[in-house]
C-alpha cells in the first residue's frame, strides 16, 4: 500500500509539474494597460453666422481690479483690453504691498486684449495658440476674481461671438467654457479674473479670459488665432516657461504655482489722478 501511495504521489506531482510549464510563458506578465480613450469630443468647428452672441456693455472707465500673465522675460504681459483701456496708471502686484508700474500699454483695436511692459517678467507662460481645440477639453482659468487668488475648472463648449456696446462698440470671435469647479469658498461673481490665462491639461495657455455670465455658468476667453494675430502685429517675442499637468484634483495647487512664480499677476488699474 505504501508503495501505491508513493506511486500515485509522484503522477499528481508530475500532472503539477507539467501544468506549470506547459503554460505560454507570457501568462505571469502584467496586463497590458488599457488603451488611451479620447476623453473630448469632436474638434471644434469653425466660426459660423450662427454662432451664441454674448452682448457686453462697455462703460466708462473707472478703479479695478484685473489679471495678466507673462508673455517672455522682457516684461511684457497679456491682460483683456477692458481691465487697462482708460486708466491713468496702472500696477502689477509682484510681492505683498509692492506693485510695478507699467510702463506703456498697447491695446488691441480689434479684440479685448491687450499689452502690458515693465522692466522685466522673470517667468513666462507657455502658449498653444496653434493645436486644435476639442468639444469638452478641460480649462483651468487662473487668476485674481473679486481681487483675491482663485481658479476655476470648465468644460470647452462652443464658439460665440462677443459684441460690445457704449464707450467701445464691435465684435469678435471667443469660446465659451462651462464651469465645472471652482476655488473652495468662491462664490458669485468671477470679476478680477478677467486678462488672465487658460491653461490646458499640459499647463499651456489656450486663451485669455475676457467676460463671464455668472447665471449661466459660462467663462469666454479669446480666440487663440486673435491672440496669435496680436501678438505678431505688435513682433512679441514669445519665451517658452515652465509648465505643469493640470487635473481637476490638482488645479488648485497648480495654479497657486503660476501666481508664486509670477506667471500670472494681479493688474491694478487707477483712473482718478
Amino acid at each position: 500500500m505504501r508503495s501505491f501511495d508513493w506511486v500515485i504521489y509522484m503522477a499528481v506531482l508530475a500532472v503539477f509539474v507539467w501544468t506549470m510549464f506547459a503554460q505560454d510563458p507570457k501568462a505571469d506578465a502584467p496586463e497590458p494597460a488599457p488603451a488611451v480613450i479620447e476623453a473630448d469630443g469632436p474638434t471644434l468647428p469653425p466660426p459660423s453666422p450662427l454662432d451664441e452672441q454674448v452682448l457686453v456693455q462697455v462703460n466708462e472707465p473707472k478703479d479695478g481690479i484685473g489679471t495678466a500673465f507673462a508673455v517672455n522675460k522682457s516684461g511684457q504681459w497679456i491682460t483683456a483690453r477692458h481691465v487697462v483701456d482708460g486708466c491713468n496708471s496702472v500696477g502689477l502686484l509682484v510681492a505683498p504691498g509692492q506693485y510695478v508700474p507699467v510702463e506703456s500699454i498697447v491695446v488691441d483695436p480689434d479684440h479685448d486684449l491687450a499689452l502690458l511692459s515693465t522692466g522685466r517678467s522673470p517667468s513666462p507662460v507657455k502658449f498653444d495658440l496653434d493645436s486644435p481645440l476639442r468639444i469638452g477639453a478641460h480649462g483651468y482659468h487662473v487668476g485674481y476674481p473679486q481681487g483675491r487668488p482663485g481658479e476655476v475648472a470648465t468644460k470647452l463648449m462652443s464658439r460665440s461671438k462677443l459684441i460690445t456696446r457704449g464707450r467701445r462698440e464691435g465684435a469678435e470671435p471667443i469660446l465659451a467654457w462651462a464651469e465645472i469647479g471652482r476655488t473652495r469658498g468662491l462664490t458669485g461673481s468671477l470679476g478680477g479674473i478677467s486678462g488672465g490665462p487658460v491653461f490646458d491639461n499640459k499647463g499651456e495657455v489656450r486663451g485669455v479670459i475676457v467676460a463671464e455670465s455668472p447665471r449661466r455658468g459660462r467663462i469666454y476667453t479669446a480666440a487663440p488665432t486673435s491672440i496669435d494675430a496680436f501678438l505678431t502685429s505688435l513682433s512679441v517675442d514669445r519665451e517658452d516657461g515652465p509648465t505643469e499637468i493640470f487635473q481637476e484634483e490638482t488645479y488648485g495647487p497648480m495654479s497657486d504655482n503660476a501666481r508664486r512664480r509670477l506667471q500670472v499677476v494681479k493688474v491694478a488699474c487707477r483712473v482718478s489722478p
